[in-house]
């Protein structure tokens, strides 16, 4: 089983470096649903991903339409916003097959068009709307994929980690 994030539109480099990173620590496939608001050489997002960038699978997205129509099993795709009516923990990520998380641009999420046709398919963090607009999309990722991951008993990830200058025994 693999997971996919899947960022549409994403405009800002930080943001995207962080994901990066996030995917490279947790083994996830990263899409980049074009067009980008940066170039992927940009500084900022290659500091953001640090050395990172050779260890994640990054594939590039022509569009959404696209992307969604290359999805194998569309139950399996996951349209993360505010305007879902339940949680991102209702959901059974345990199940074989891989599950694509998409997440829509900083400024103004996915496409309502997009949203209504897979409501079924979209799920939501919990936020006070009263005091902000919407989480970080980096944190939003972060808070998803270790929901999927720790149903998934977190896969083949290290679950003891070593000092660096203690020795195997």
């Amino acid at each position: 089983m693999t997971n996919h994030i899947v960022l549409f539109e994403p405009l800002f480099p930080a943001n995207t470096g962080n994901i990066a990173r996030t995917c490279a620590g947790t083994d996830t496939v990263l899409h980049l649903v074009q067009p980008l608001g940066f170039s992927t050489d940009d500084k900022h997002m290659k500091r953001a991903g640090l050395d990172y960038w050779n260890r994640v699978k990054i594939v590039y997205e022509d569009n959404l339409q696209s992307f969604i129509e290359s999805v194998p099993d569309k139950s399996k795709l996951y349209l993360v916003s505010k305007f879902a009516n339940r949680d991102y923990t209702e959901v059974d990520y345990s199940t074989a097959g891989d599950h694509y998380f998409l997440f829509g641009k900083e400024t103004t999420g996915l496409p309502e068009k997009t949203m209504r046709r897979y409501q079924d398919n979209a799920i939501r963090i919990p936020q006070d709307d009263n005091n902000i607009r919407a989480l970080n999309l980096s944190n939003s990722v972060a808070i998803v994929i270790y929901e999927a991951l720790r149903q998934q008993n977190f896969n083949h990830l290290a679950r003891i980690h070593r000092y660096p200058h203690d020795k195997l025994k």
